[in-house]
């Protein structure tokens, strides 16, 4: 994931800088890990982000558990 982050926000097309300030870049950091997170589509999960892809898993796990009467 480093060298990803790296290659697309610090080097890459996504670079807002250059950067005055640490805090600067830790400000990019944080909008391009939240883009990673909830927007970017992942081939892998079927075109979906990671934290919808996440929260549909784990919705299915809750009701799995009630099924059978898991706490």
């Amino acid at each position: 994931m480093n060298g990803y982050y790296k290659g697309e926000l610090v080097r890459g097309p996504a670079r807002s800088g250059p950067w005055k300030t640490v805090e600067d870049l830790e400000l990019a950091t944080l909008g391009w890990v939240h883009w990673h997170n909830t927007q970017r589509l992942h081939g892998y999960l079927g075109d979906i982000p990671p934290a919808e892809f996440e929260q549909t898993f784990y919705a299915g796990q809750t009701d799995r558990e009630q099924l059978v009467g898991i706490k």
